[in-house]
């Protein structure tokens, strides 16, 4: 393989500290999270405790006091290892970050050191039945009356979202506009007017919970509002690079994780008296899948530099996300052929790989908006 460089060998300390963790506190329970649609949150103060949560976020609010390399180490470690039952990475490297960047103070001291010890936990809701990708159609409107928001909407597909306390939402404080009429505001799950709605049965990512979220009358303090008012919409793009650099990285480490299992499979498996990995075919495909891997963490690992520098544009994160989600698609698929039979059976890991993968390439944006953003700057 290609050397990786970016990483230091204090993050390399916090790899192993990572993958001790998923050893003890994740890999005996994550059956039964699958089984119940969502993980318990004793693992969230766990990871709080060992301080998984907000890595990256200043030491000053409760954090790690890291880098966004930290970050990419948890997200690598557990699409590594296909445990996509924990929405930290949702939590601690999308949610905190709207915070820090467009929080106030008082919003930055109140939320992010609670995030970062896992007693809060966040949800970030965007998506509704009718406005995925197009996030200025949204209809969920929070209409000023004095000294509240009064919110009235629906949400879907919205990762923690059962398990959340506060939910950084996206709706429309102006209706009549369309992306100057959207802003953010921070809404706490207790209060009256909030509903969750059902845990979403989904084709991967079982131990996730992603959830439908309602909003009937709900009354939000106007000093919830996150960032100026009406505009949301910017700030949920300055986000986005971020958000699919995170997407891009899932895939890579999720593509490498599913082909480091092939290959052990098809070392021990046999067929006609040899194992099925000296079949010239198979050969070939591990070898071409050996490449695409390769090709990818580097590019990977070269956006990553690029948004530590503070230059991962909107066009380039497109096209990260875009290319290493395609690409895992097709050699999750490839690897679960070269199991046979016992590659569709839950059990095996690379059953759960290929279902996981299916929704990184629409996660953070539709592949196909991401071509849409690409062809704008030809």
């Amino acid at each position: 393989m290609v050397p990786r460089t970016i990483y230091t060998p204090e993050h390399e300390m916090f790899r192993d500290s990572v993958r001790r963790f998923i050893a003890r506190e994740v890999a005996p329970h994550h059956a039964q999270w699958e089984k119940d649609g969502q993980v318990s949150r004793e693992l969230w103060k766990k990871a709080g405790e060992l301080g998984l949560l907000c890595t990256a976020i200043p030491a000053e609010y409760g954090g790690g006091g890291g880098d966004f390399r930290h970050s990419a180490i948890m997200t690598e470690e557990f699409a590594r290892q296909i445990y996509s039952g924990p929405g930290f990475r949702l939590h601690s490297d999308i949610a905190a970050f709207y915070i820090l960047h467009q929080g106030s103070e008082e919003q930055k001291r109140k939320w992010l050191p609670k995030m970062a010890t896992g007693e809060v936990i966040f949800a970030l809701a965007m998506t509704e039945p009718a406005a995925g990708s197009d996030l200025q159609g949204i209809r969920t409107t929070a209409i000023r009356d004095g000294d509240h928001y009064v919110v009235n909407g629906s949400k879907t597909f919205i990762t923690n979202g059962q398990l959340a306390d506060v939910v950084i939402l996206a709706c429309k404080t102006d209706p009549r506009e369309g992306a100057k009429g959207v802003s953010l505001l921070l809404v706490e799950t207790d209060q009256p007017g909030f509903r969750r709605g059902r845990n979403l049965d989904k084709l991967g990512m079982k131990a996730q919970d992603t959830s439908e979220l309602f909003f009937d009358d709900m009354r939000v303090p106007v000093a919830n509002i996150l960032g100026e008012e009406g505009r949301g919409f910017r700030t949920l793009m300055a986000e986005l690079p971020q958000e699919r650099l995170l997407v891009a990285m899932s895939s890579m480490a999720g593509a490498e994780g599913a082909l480091e299992a092939t290959l052990a499979y098809t070392r021990d498996r046999k067929a006609f008296g040899q194992s099925i990995a000296d079949f010239q075919y198979n050969r070939f495909k591990l070898a071409e899948m050996k490449t695409q891997v390769t090709i990818g963490r580097s590019f990977v690992d070269r956006c990553t530099e690029l948004l530590l520098d503070g230059k991962l544009d909107v066009e380039t994160a497109a096209m990260c996300k875009y290319w290493v989600t395609e690409m895992e698609g097709r050699l999750v698929d490839t690897c679960l052929q070269m199991h046979g039979g016992y590659g569709y059976m839950t059990e095996y890991p690379i059953a759960r790989a290929y279902a996981d993968a299916r929704v990184r390439r629409i996660f953070g944006g539709a592949n196909e908006i991401m071509l849409e953003l690409i062809a704008r700057n030809l």
